[in-house]
């Protein structure tokens, strides 16, 4: 049976029950390949979210009356694996997983109302605006400002690393209130039209060769006082929140998707013939014991978020593993492959579309994007093991 979830109660469906409906779904209803060019994809990649919420399977951690499932822990898991399973895309921009959890603990029921539906349908695609060219780990210290002039905010600065900027339809982005020296006692959480006058989006070439970054330049942007989410200059924790579900947000997701990455990498070294060399065979193992850690981390994280409403700086351990796991698999493919492993995708002879180096490339920015690797381990170590806090670190 497929269908809207209203048409089998949660209260009297089993959660097997509840995994064939969302396969049968997902299967059936399946968008197929994305097209080449990029804005039929984006328009492609749309009309795949709106038929999801339509039918009743978007926002499986979100309130239903914004539009989401409100699925239970276990349920939760479900999907992310049945997701992952049928490879159809996830959802547009950074919106859903970073700014949906603040905007649902701080936003105004008005906010709530106006903003989370046509997110989670995918009808407007977020970006965020955190990082600058002198602040990407340590945010208290950046500096786009917002001054006050009647009922607007008018917003100078410039951000940078910012993925999906480039069409994205708004951007959460934090802002200058306070003083110079107010750090995260001056900061201020706003939402700003990306197509308001003022706004320049520039994307940043990688070294991928693609562009999945932009740098976004505000020039005296004028942002009404009703998109600002919390309170004047008390962004701060509205960050931490952020933070906390942009780490955790990936967690299911990323194991999901990596458990199949694992078994296709097997597929590729049998199919090479390498799984009788021992080393490649002690490797393998290791990716098979840590994906399956994988898993259970990002359980206790969703866990976490469906009994305190929060992630937990537990979440730092979530996201550090995860990142440097997948930087070990692809060194690791890449090494495998020996001079296939450096052919890219656009070369005939390139092994899997070039998959494997594309991913190594991509892969040298994980321990970077969301708060570096060294963020996390102070994180971990002082708010998880309790050690002291490091002196060389910025004031909070």
């Amino acid at each position: 049976m497929t269908g809207s979830l209203t048409a089998t109660p949660a209260d009297v469906e089993t959660d097997e029950e509840f995994r064939a409906r969302l396969r049968a779904f997902l299967t059936d209803h399946h968008p197929g390949k994305r097209p080449r060019d990029v804005v039929e994809g984006r328009a492609w990649h749309k009309a795949w979210l709106a038929r999801l919420f339509d039918a009743g399977f978007a926002g499986p951690s979100f309130p239903r009356e914004y539009g989401g499932m409100d699925l239970p822990f276990t349920r939760q898991v479900i999907y992310q694996e049945e997701y992952n399973r049928a490879r159809v895309p996830g959802p547009q921009g950074t919106g859903l997983g970073i700014a949906a959890p603040t905007l649902v603990k701080y936003g105004t029921e008005e906010q709530k109302q106006q903003f989370l539906r046509p997110m989670i349908r995918g009808d407007k695609v977020w970006a965020q605006g955190y990082s600058e060219p002198e602040a990407g780990s340590d945010l208290p210290s950046l500096r786009t400002t917002a001054r006050r002039e009647g009922d607007s905010y008018v917003v100078d600065g410039q951000k940078v690393w910012n993925t999906h900027a480039d069409y994205a339809d708004i951007l959460f982005t934090l802002v200058r209130t306070g003083t110079p020296e107010s750090r995260q006692k001056g900061i201020t959480y706003l939402l700003i039209d990306a197509h308001a006058p003022g706004v320049t989006v520039r994307p940043l070439r990688d070294i991928t060769g693609g562009t999945h970054f932009s740098e976004i330049f505000f020039d005296a942007v004028r942002v009404p006082v009703a998109n600002r989410i919390g309170e004047e200059n008390e962004g701060w924790p509205l960050v931490r929140t952020s933070l906390g579900h942009e780490r955790a947000a990936g967690a299911m997701n990323q194991a999901a998707l990596y458990r199949r990455v694992v078994t296709e990498l097997t597929a590729l070294a049998k199919e090479r013939g390498l799984t009788a060399d021992p080393l490649v065979r002690d490797r393998l193992a290791d990716f098979e014991v840590r994906v399956r850690i994988m898993r259970y981390t990002g359980m206790r994280v969703i866990a976490d978020i469906v009994s305190r409403g929060e992630p937990g700086p537990a979440s730092s351990t979530s996201r550090l593993f995860i990142t440097t796991f997948e930087q070990d698999l692809h060194e690791f493919a890449v090494d495998m492959l020996g001079a296939d492993g450096l052919l890219l995708r656009d070369d005939p002879r390139s092994v899997q579309r070039g998959r494997w180096v594309g991913g190594f490339l991509s892969t040298r920015a994980s321990t970077i994007g969301a708060g570096t690797a060294e963020i996390q381990r102070n994180t971990i170590a002082e708010q998880v093991l309790g050690l002291p806090r490091d002196p060389a670190m910025p004031p909070r």
